[in-house]
């Protein structure tokens, strides 16, 4: 029943990671992209991470995709870019999808080498993952809620600045 589920969970998660990439409207991306974090909760529980399962579903399937719509609500979409910007879009596409696949590389060749090392027993264990934020990895923790912080203060700023014009 897991090998199941896992196939079913990960087909439905490339496909809809596919058809965020193909489909126009943003609208479409957002859900698309919302069954994409939400399979990819349901692959964190089937690793017997449930921690990590509800992080994924409640902070990304949620928070996150609610600043998404927001996003797409502020921004304009009737515009089109010009032809010049298009082409410097194509190629910077390009440059970074391969970026992406030599880390997509990298990272699946750790996961061979870890796999053959054995895993940790506590790798989804909420006791474990809190003292590695709060320890070995507290100053990019808190970097990363200063950013956060800094970026809700700009939206609320953009938000103001549209209902005054």
């Amino acid at each position: 029943m897991a090998y199941f589920l896992f196939f079913a969970l990960s087909t439905i998660c490339i496909l809809s990671v596919l058809g965020m990439i193909f489909f126009k409207d943003q609208a479409y991306n957002a859900l698309f992209i919302v069954l994409a974090f939400a399979c990819l909760g349901g692959l964190f529980a089937l690793l017997d991470a449930p921690f990590i399962a509800v992080v994924q579903i409640i902070i990304y399937a949620g928070a996150i995709m609610v600043l998404f719509v927001f996003v797409i609500m502020m921004i304009n979409l009737g515009k089109e870019f010009p032809p010049e910007k298009k082409k410097l879009t194509v190629i910077l596409s390009l440059v970074i999808g391969i970026v992406l696949l030599v880390e997509f590389l990298f990272s699946v060749k750790g996961a061979f080498q870890q796999l053959n090392s054995g895993a940790p027993e506590s790798i989804g264990n909420p006791t474990s993952l809190g003292e590695l934020l709060f320890s070995k990895y507290l100053y990019p923790f808190e970097i990363t809620s200063v950013l956060i912080i800094a970026a809700m203060v700009g939206a609320i700023v953009l938000a103001k600045k549209k209902d005054k014009q």
